[in-house]
């Protein structure tokens, strides 16, 4: 049996917002969502321009890591608009969350039900999807292989490979009826990939693996890093103010990110877009456990307690 327990705590802790704020904070905005992707698109495409410019020189090296974190930073989209957060209107959440998920290798079809259980067994050893896949890393060991992005790899494998062929693995918290769509999901993401391949061999090209491919592949440490720090050494309860830390950061990291370092907030309250959630935070903070002012400060934690 679980050693989680649903007590109740957490509905009574999403009403320390008074209702008629919370009403205003659940307000979804296609402009807001727009803007957003605009932005995030422009630097995505700067930081490519930059990549093919600097080619040959010792330049490319930095723009690489640049370009590594902006592509990367797709994880953020992704995870708003499968929450359907990131706009006001539906089918551009689903077209977001599909496009930001395939440049980060994640079937989005299958993110979205995963993430899902990860919030409604938040920090249960048992039945949280992350904890069950990854655990919390215990030594110097599980830590860096974590960080090597070596799981996150071979997992995305599985999907690529099987979920496009109406098969699950070993893959048994995600709900029956998410299903369907994860495997219709997995065969577009496949004939997708497909598509950019062929095109660039055609077109005899390698800007996609310039200036996506290996960017992504050199961010990936830098993404796992990043989600370390969102749950571990938080108990394993289902207490919203406990098992769940908000990293302040700065407003780069917050742009990029869209928001999501305010991660407690957004435990609690999962139906706050992304631009709502700074205002979130102010009426949150007295009440939360674990707010840390940067990411050096929580991997300082978390390598502390190896000892």
């Amino acid at each position: 049996m679980s050693v989680y327990q649903h007590t109740g705590q957490r509905a009574r802790q999403m009403r320390v917002i008074p209702a008629e704020v919370l009403k205003r904070l659940y307000a979804r905005s296609d402009a807001h969502g727009l803007a957003q992707t605009a932005a995030h698109a422009g630097l995505l495409l700067a930081g490519g321009w930059l990549v093919m410019a600097t080619r040959g020189t010792w330049w490319v090296a930095p723009a690489l890591l640049l370009q590594a974190v902006f592509v990367n930073a797709l994880f953020a989209p992704m995870h708003e608009a499968s929450h359907y957060n990131a706009f006001k209107t539906r089918w551009m959440n689903d077209a977001l969350t599909f496009v930001s998920g395939a440049a980060i290798l994640n079937n989005a079809g299958f993110y979205r039900p995963y993430h899902h259980a990860h919030h409604r067994y938040t920090q249960d050893p048992d039945r949280d999807p992350e904890l069950v896949t990854s655990g919390t890393p215990r030594s110097w060991g599980q830590y860096l292989f974590r960080i090597s992005s070596i799981p996150f790899l071979s997992i995305r494998a599985r999907d690529l490979c099987l979920f496009p062929l109406g098969l699950r693995g070993d893959v048994t918290y995600i709900h029956e009826t998410a299903w369907p769509q994860v495997h219709r999901w997995g065969r577009r993401l496949l004939a997708l990939y497909a598509v950019l391949l062929v095109g660039s061999i055609l077109l005899r090209t390698d800007v996609l693996l310039w200036t996506w491919l290996i960017p992504l592949l050199i961010g990936l440490p830098l993404l796992r890093l990043y989600l370390l720090s969102e749950h571990t050494l938080c108990p394993n309860s289902d207490d919203g103010f406990a098992n769940t830390r908000t990293t302040l950061s700065n407003p780069v990291v917050r742009f990029l990110m869209w928001n999501l370092p305010y991660h407690a907030e957004h435990h609690l309250l999962p139906n706050i877009p992304f631009h709502l959630l700074p205002e979130a935070h102010r009426h949150l903070r007295p009440h939360l456990k674990h707010v840390a002012k940067g990411y050096v400060q929580v991997h300082g934690e978390i390598i502390r307690s190896f000892a």
